[in-house]
């Protein structure tokens, strides 16, 4: 004699067990394309952001270069400012491939 067959409700809830775990298992093991085919929260707001970024800094880096220009023009600006600007819109604007080049380099 079992333990389950001793207490008709610890049988009952044995076999209510057994049930939702055949019915989350089979159908996980069947069709796991289907089952695990949600996008990553982390990764699609990531995305999101980067292109709102982007969006952004777009006019913002045209604005920032014309104005180098007239400063540069009327002889009024570091040179350092220029490298500046250079750089950061190089990140700015090269960072997934960066980010893709780190990672590769890690083998992530």
């Amino acid at each position: 004699m079992s333990v389950y067959e001793a207490n008709p409700i610890s049988a009952s809830r044995a076999r209510d067990c057994r049930r939702y775990a055949v019915t989350l298992i089979v159908p996980t093991l069947l069709l796991p394309g289907l089952v695990a085919a949600q996008a990553s929260p982390f990764l699609t707001g990531a995305t999101a952001l980067q292109n709102n970024i982007l969006a952004w800094l777009t006019p913002i880096a045209v604005i920032l270069i014309m104005v180098l220009g007239v400063m540069a023009m009327t002889n009024r600006i570091s040179w350092g400012w220029c490298l500046g600007a250079i750089l950061g819109i190089a990140i700015a604007f090269g960072a997934p491939q960066i980010v893709t080049w780190v990672r590769s380099m890690f083998g992530v």
